[in-house]
């Protein structure tokens, strides 16, 4: 059971995009007024919500599978939390997870990369995780100019590669796009944006999930993590445990902005210089998968693609020794 409780909330940032479907496009939460960047406990709504929160955090920390050493490193968008993972000579390898959550999304997937990479997965800033904002994200150039300071004061100049999941996928193809010169190879797991917008029917079953109740998160949930939910009792309640974790991560923080993580034009998508392996589970509920695939097969051949069976926007999880494979085999191609 502790290790359902803990995967779910290292599971939360992937996720989250379920909030992501709000008036005004792919906006979830919203900010009222400024922050109190200066309290003691910001970005949390008091220090015992900090506390909570935190805790909760150290349960997955506690399943990480492989050794690893943590820094916070200085940004000017706000200290930056790192959890670095495999051999220092190895090759850099980003993580970038989703929207609402943090590094340990990754807990399935990097006893995978670690022994062939230096692994960085990043808590993003203005999210929920050990990093601390201390002024707004209000761009994609804001993540952009963010990820490149923050490469550059983790020494890593060039030769870089990246993994990016949802919304993290979003943001490893605007870095791709503004940097190529400092990257390697990019995967793009299930981006948010990107490639298409949300379905009709994502947006139609996500907006309940606003309302303040458990059910409405906890049904949605179901439906966005099928693949996850029909694989028995373990699961199920990996499920439950996810909706609550996304609760008490919305309830512990002040409200945070989320960027729109916009579908790139024809142009930027053939603009993209990098290695690119986009990978989709085919029950992807946030747009079709199939279509994600024809369009950049028809408007970007060069972008790789790949489909995953038995996964929707849980593939990381739900498919994980087959999203590792696939991920680690292009990585090292040479």
């Amino acid at each position: 059971m502790k290790r359902i409780i803990a995967l779910a909330a290292a599971f939360a940032g992937a996720l989250a995009v379920l909030f992501v479907a709000v008036a005004g496009g792919l906006i979830a939460w919203t900010l009222a007024s400024s922050p109190d960047f200066d309290s003691e406990f910001h970005p949390f709504r008091s220090p015992s919500a900090k506390a909570r929160f935190l805790a909760l955090y150290d349960e997955g920390v506690a399943l990480w599978p492989v050794e690893s050493d943590t820094v916070s490193v200085a940004t000017s968008y706000g200290p930056t939390f790192v959890r670095l993972s495999g051999p220092d000579s190895g090759p850099p390898l980003v993580l970038l997870h989703g929207a609402g959550g943090n590094a340990l999304h990754w807990i399935p997937n990097v006893a995978a990369w670690a022994p062939h990479f230096r692994v960085y997965a990043v808590d993003a800033i203005a999210d929920y995780g050990r990093s601390v904002y201390t002024r707004p994200i209000t761009s994609a150039a804001d993540y952009v100019a963010w990820l490149d300071e923050l490469l550059t004061a983790l020494g890593l100049r060039d030769g870089i590669s990246v993994v990016g999941l949802s919304y993290g996928g979003w943001q490893a193809s605007q870095y791709a796009l503004a940097h190529p010169e400092r990257l390697d190879r990019i995967v793009l797991l299930a981006p948010a944006g990107t490639v298409l917008p949300l379905s009709g029917e994502f947006i139609r079953r996500a907006l309940p999930t606003v309302l303040p109740h458990r059910y409405f998160t906890h049904s949605f949930m179901l439906w966005l993590l099928d693949d996850l939910a029909q694989q028995g009792d373990s699961g199920r309640r990996l499920v439950q445990r996810e909706s609550d974790g996304i609760f008490l991560a919305r309830a512990s923080y002040k409200p945070l902005t989320l960027v729109n993580p916009h579908v790139l034009t024809d142009e930027e998508l053939r603009g993209i210089a990098v290695p690119t392996l986009f990978v989709v589970g085919e029950n992807e509920k946030i747009y079709p998968a199939a279509e994600a695939i024809r369009r950049l097969n028809t408007v970007a051949p060069h972008i790789e693609t790949a489909l995953v069976s038995d996964a929707g926007h849980d593939l990381s999880i739900a498919q994980a020794s087959v999203v590792n494979q696939l991920v680690r085999g292009f990585l090292r191609r040479r």
